[in-house]
Formats: structure tokens, sequence, C-alpha cells
């Protein structure tokens, strides 16, 4: 089965550049126009990934990722003409994977798809290891569950990711770019300001107290362990 793309902006022009050149190289695609129309189109069609432009009218980029975040796992790549490191940041904390600043060529959005749709891939198969367990957190690698004291948690695939290749070396040291290459992709070693959000984010999810976390452990200046 192909991948379904939802392209999402209000410029037909990028959207037909886009749906062109996305269907030419295998993608299924589908369209929305605004935001409201984005929402509308992931609840009915569940598309594998979706492509969302921040400055929209009705309901902008930043509010489809938020709302998209409270009941969907689909992964998501911003594209925006905002391209200062407080956007980038924001949409990550949003819950967006990727962020793509615009103008972009169409060598380096297929290689950032490509990059998250592996991400999903990794994220979704159950390793060897069926069940993890330390304190109040348990992770059930085969039923894709996250459990803290008692509670399920939802992550976001990529945060799954991350989680998941944390767990499965504990309680060793991976450094940053060894983070970054194992979940995002060699294009992404030197994007650390990805990894500080995803953990801040864990923390979050997984910590009684995000500011004093007793799973993931920073280890300064090296990268993070999970203990």
């Amino acid at each position: 089965m192909r991948p379904k793309i939802l392209i999402v902006d209000d410029d037909i022009s990028i959207i037909k550049f886009v749906k062109a050149n996305l269907e030419a190289n295998g993608y299924e695609t589908s369209i929305a126009c605004d935001g409201k129309e984005a929402l509308d189109t992931v609840a009915r069609e569940l598309p594998t990934l979706v492509l969302l432009d921040i400055m929209m009218p009705t309901v902008d980029g930043y509010e489809v990722c938020r709302q998209l975040r409270e009941w969907a796992q689909v992964p998501v790549i911003m594209l925006s003409a905002l391209c200062d490191e407080e956007d980038k940041v924001r949409c990550l904390d949003l819950g967006a994977d990727d962020y793509l600043c615009k103008p972009f060529g169409l060598d380096e959005l297929l290689a950032r798809m490509r990059a998250v749709l592996r991400r999903s891939t990794i994220a979704t198969t159950a390793p060897t290891k069926p069940v993890f367990t330390s304190g109040d957190l348990e992770i059930n690698f085969v039923e894709r569950r996250v459990i803290v004291a008692g509670s399920e948690v939802d992550l976001t695939l990529t945060e799954y990711g991350l989680l998941q290749e944390l767990t499965l070396n504990s309680p060793k040291v991976l450094t940053y770019e060894l983070l970054l290459r194992r979940v995002w992709g060699t294009a992404y070693r030197d994007e650390r300001n990805y990894l500080y959000v995803f953990i801040r984010r864990l923390r979050e999810k997984l910590e009684r107290d995000p500011q004093n976390p007793a799973h993931i452990i920073s280890v300064r200046g090296v990268g993070y362990r999970l203990v």
C-alpha cells in the first residue's frame, strides 16, 4: 500500500507543486487548504503523514498540530517561511516531528519524509525484548503500550522511537549524535534542539518530577541514559 500524504497549504501553487512531485515518486496524496479542512481530512482519511503549513486562515498550523496531538499519532512535518530557532522549537513542542523552511527543494522534502516514515516504521516494530520495567514505568513493546504508575501514556511515534532506543540500551549512555542518527537519521546529527525538545516532552509525560528526572538521566556534555 502506498503511503498517503496530506498536503495542507493555502497556497495553491505550492499544493500543485508538492502534489505532482509526490505522486510522481509513488505517494498517494490528498489536500486541504485551511486548518479546519485539515483536521476534518485527517479524521476522515487517516493519512500516513501530514505536510502542514503554519500561516493559514481560519485555523493556523500551530493550532492544527496542537489539536491533532490530542487524539492522533500521525507524523507531522511543518512547512513555513518562519525559519528562526524559536518557531522551530515551538512547532516541536506542539508535537511536530520535523520542520522544513520555505522555500524548500524537492530532494530535501523527500529526504525528510523518508526519515519521518522510517521512524514511524521503527516505532511500530516490536523488538525481541517484550517488556521493560523500572519502578513505576512499564513499556510493553509487543502491545506498544507505556504505563506510568498504572496509567497508560500516549506518545507520538517519534517520542516512542526515542524512548525505545533509550530503553533497549539501558543503562548505557547514548551520545547526542548517536541518538539523533538512530532515531532521526544521519542528516540530523547536528540538530540537538530536536533531541532537547523530545527529551523534555518525554520527561513531562513519564517523570513524577520532570525537573528532577528519575528515569531519563542527562550526562552533561555527552548524552542521555535511561535507568
